[in-house]
């Protein structure tokens, strides 16, 4: 498959293995799963499931090393409703950001565990899928490219100022898909200026 990740992102990948591919994949991870955990996971009787989501990316970050239980908490994740097949597939932009915010984590999880640099471009090619889908409905095109500039960042060895700029990053997600879903329901119940845009509150200051 070919795939959406800058040559020079993989070829440091390849190169440099190990810790380069946690933090890598760390990164993804904190800048999609917020689009989930304001969409989805803040649903009535899912607050494990937003647990656990937010657990996940943090422990990403000790990227010395994988995690140990990365593989249970991939078989964890395959059972949240994000990613089950459906017969009808995706439809509307909150289930396939969400779903594409769950797939980022999962491959996430799987590169941390095994170091395996194609987990980790199909990581980073998901979320570049992502954000390219995002630009073409939203009539912008900032969110791909600021992908692109981050995933460099994350394989540069200067990495100083990666963690706030992927929340941040994040956070900006959240607002525009929030608003793109705001809009879609204002057309379809008739409305020519929907209410404003909802505010999520999905991240907590998690400092490593």
């Amino acid at each position: 498959m070919r795939t959406l990740v800058e040559e020079a992102v993989a070829q440091t990948l390849h190169r440099a293995g190990g810790e380069t591919v946690r933090l890598y994949v760390a990164a993804c991870a904190e800048r999609m799963v917020p689009l989930v955990l304001g969409l989805r996971a803040d649903g009535a009787g899912r607050d494990t499931d937003r647990d656990f989501y937010v657990e996940c990316v943090r422990d990403l970050w000790c990227a010395d090393r994988p995690l140990a239980d990365a593989c249970e908490r991939v078989r964890v994740l395959e059972q949240f409703p994000e990613l089950q097949p459906r017969d009808e597939g995706i439809s509307g932009a909150a289930d396939t950001y969400a779903f594409f915010s769950a797939l980022v984590l999962r491959h996430a999880l799987v590169a941390n565990h095994s170091g395996n640099v194609r987990a980790a471009m199909s990581c980073g090619h998901a979320a570049l899928t992502a954000m390219g889908m995002l630009d073409q409905n939203t009539g912008g095109a900032v969110f791909g490219d600021e992908e692109k500039r981050l995933q460099l960042l994350s394989v540069s060895g200067e990495v100083a100022g990666l963690w706030e700029r992927s929340v941040a990053a994040g956070r900006e997600r959240l607002r525009a898909v929030l608003s793109r879903t705001a809009l879609d329901s204002g057309r379809r119940h008739g409305l020519s200026n929907p209410g404003g845009t909802p505010h999520s509150g999905t991240r907590g200051d998690r400092r490593h």
